[in-house]
């Protein structure tokens, strides 16, 4: 009897492996942008929070203010990182629900 319940959580280890892996390459083509400053500064972060592009207008280049510059850039990746966490978390959830316990954190995201 034991035996059997093993080996049926090891398939279902494995099933929620290869799953892990798609939603981890689906997640590489997923991007969020996010803004700051009204939308001066627009940053893209991917699903796996890579760093995409960073739009800035030229109104904030030409206005010489180089510390708003840099606290824009900063807020505006911050916000797409988060998104791009939340993006990863949701596609886990739907991708796993029911196979991961309540609770239980997965490395990487």
């Amino acid at each position: 009897m034991l035996k059997g319940g093993m080996q049926g959580m090891m398939k279902q280890i494995q099933k929620m492996q290869s799953e892990m892996e798609r939603i981890q390459k689906e997640l590489a083509n997923k991007t969020v942008t996010e803004e700051s400053g009204g939308g001066i500064v627009k940053a893209t972060v991917n699903g796996k929070k890579e760093l995409i592009s960073i739009m800035i207008e030229n109104e904030i280049i030409n206005s010489g203010d180089k510390e708003m510059l840099e606290d824009l850039i900063v807020a505006a990746v911050n916000k797409a990182l988060d998104s791009a966490g939340k993006l990863a978390e949701d596609e886990i959830g739907n991708a796993t629900k029911g196979m991961i316990p309540p609770g239980m954190n997965i490395p990487g995201f």
